[in-house]
């Protein structure tokens, strides 16, 4: 868990006076005081003690919303902001966000109190997957679904089946980085000051007893996430010979399920070693007497060694194993631009744009716009005469739409992602920053092409009320560098949301948040001058009735 100082905390209170006033029927909260027992060297709180009360809360709200036995399936990634010290209070509140079939989310939030200053700070916050156990007859229970009765817990239902897509194709993504030729080239080739990863192995073997056991006679899943967790710190010690501190852990799944009597092996080495912080991968196996090793569960924890200051050291580079230690280094790369890619999206949504605001209507051509600080945001509604099905699919064909949209000149596929994932290469007519009229008018003036490289990801929803969801924004390609003759332009978030209505028709908004490059198109809109959304819309709902059937 990483050290930071109080002056950072955050107070939480209104937040915490809020959702007491909104009951949740699954909701379990666990509060325990900080004892010495419970703390490691520091006197502050061990990662794994916190590790067993979170999956134990968890797995408390997911049996009341089941009403049935339920264990751990997998834990997203955790990312731990603050310590816990010896007499402070740990917070925990857990509830189902969203039952699928037999499987549900379960959100948590781990939040810290003192007691003598009555301050409230987040720790961390973490989502779990549980599923439910098989009847005495062997037939699989049915969840039934979750009600959401508030705009945050919507947005959480919501959000909770694209966070379920992505676990399953987490491992996809992995595979898919490691093709890439820049994570596949890096050099692990180091100097002679670097540290053998063979040194820093570690195993070790624990006899599960009936402490260790949940209410259903399983290895309690918490308790193997703290055994593991033991074995990496051991690990990241041999490394940077100091007391490392445990930031994060990755995403992981359980694999199978461990009974008292078993015998656990735990495996751990450093995967790879950064600048300022290093990867150690942890596997668990159990056996019992005979027979073969049974895999149970791997992850990967990210560890710091932090100076009197509180500030990351700089780690000594880790030399791999050949082959299967290669293979290590190299996929811990892959994932540590995976945490990056997920740390730029995560602080772009909670810190500049709220997921879900109120829209206030400016003319009476269904433009609505939202401006918060020197963010642009508009969103265009129009209904149609299309069922939601046939508008997602066309729509979702970005390469149509130069035929109906004037700001589209050019639409290219560049590269198919998978079936649900696209990057083109859009050429627009470029505008003068305050241009009046159309964008050719200004395009004859400055001479000069506009180009995008977007990435568009459709999804089709998950649930009865969900909308088709039609996402794009900008990325970049070493493949496609931006180009003399072209100004290379940036989408920030932009999309469709496609929503059935009565009688086969669909409900269809555009969202954009504008960068420096759209806004040029749509200023006269806002300021009343021009209609050329309107147009623009009007050639959309033609074009989908066209192409109704």
């Amino acid at each position: 868990m990483s050290s930071r100082t109080s002056g950072c905390l955050e107070e939480e209170d209104g937040e915490e006076e809020e959702e007491e006033e909104n009951y949740n029927p699954t909701e379990v909260k666990m509060s325990q005081i900080v004892m010495p027992c419970h703390s490691n060297h520091r006197q502050e709180l061990s990662v794994g003690q916190l590790l067993k009360w979170i999956d134990s809360t968890a797995c408390l709200s997911a049996e009341r919303h089941a009403g049935s036995p339920c264990v751990t399936a997998s834990m997203d990634d955790i990312h731990f902001e603050h310590t816990i010290s010896v007499g402070q209070v740990v917070n925990i509140r857990a509830k189902v966000n969203r039952a699928f079939n037999t499987s549900m989310e379960v959100g948590i939030q781990v939040n810290c109190e003192d007691l003598f200053s009555d301050r409230h700070w987040r720790v961390c916050h973490a989502y779990a997957t549980f599923v439910t156990q098989r009847t005495s007859t062997g037939q699989k229970v049915t969840l039934k679904p979750i009600v959401p009765h508030t705009q945050k817990e919507q947005v959480e239902y919501s959000v909770a089946a694209e966070r379920r897509r992505v676990r399953m194709v987490h491992d996809d993504i992995i595979k898919d980085l490691l093709s890439n030729e820049s994570v596949q080239q890096v050099d692990s080739s180091v100097g002679p000051n670097a540290v053998a990863a063979e040194r820093t192995r570690v195993e070790s073997v624990e006899l599960v007893l009936p402490p260790h056991a949940n209410h259903q006679v399983n290895t309690f899943g918490g308790q193997i996430m703290a055994w593991m967790v033991n074995v990496a710190t051991i690990a990241a010690s041999r490394l940077s010979q100091a007391h490392p501190t445990l930031r994060a852990i990755d995403m992981f799944t359980f694999r199978g399920p461990s009974q008292v009597g078993d015998r656990l092996l735990l495996k751990a080495i450093v995967n790879n070693a950064f600048r300022n912080s290093m990867e150690v991968g942890v596997r668990a196996e159990a056996y019992h007497e005979e027979g073969p090793n049974r895999h149970i569960n791997s992850a990967f924890m990210t560890f710091e060694v932090l100076d009197d200051g509180g500030k990351p050291r700089t780690l000594p580079r880790i030399r791999p194993e050949p082959l299967e230690g290669r293979r290590r280094f190299q996929e811990a790369t892959a994932r540590k631009k995976i945490r990056l890619d997920r740390k730029y999206i995560i602080s772009r949504t909670q810190g500049e744009v709220p997921l879900s605001v109120p829209w206030d209507p400016t003319n009476q051509v269904q433009l609505y716009t939202l401006e918060q600080k020197s963010m642009l945001s508009f969103k265009i509604e129009c209904e149609v005469d299309v069922p939601a099905h046939r508008a997602f699919d066309l729509l979702a064909e970005l390469s149509n739409r130069p035929s109906w949209d004037s700001h589209y000149k050019k639409c290219e596929l560049i590269q198919l992602v998978d079936d649900d994932d696209f990057i083109y290469r859009v050429v627009t007519p470029s505008v003068r920053h305050g241009a009046m009229g159309s964008p050719t008018a200004a395009n004859q003036a400055e001479g000069m092409l506009q180009d995008f490289i977007l990435l568009a990801s459709k999804r089709k929803p998950c649930g009865s009320g969900d909308p088709y969801v039609i996402a794009l924004r900008s990325v970049s390609l070493p493949t496609h560098p931006p180009t003399d003759g072209y100004n290379r332009g940036e989408v920030l978030c932009a999309g469709f949301t496609i929503l059935e209505t009565k009688d086969n028709m669909s409900l269809i908004s555009y969202f954009n948040q504008a960068s420096p490059e759209v806004l040029p198109y749509i200023s006269t809109d806002i300021a009343g001058l021009s209609s050329s959304f309107y147009h623009t819309f009007c050639s959309c709902s033609q074009y989908l009735t066209r192409n109704r059937l």
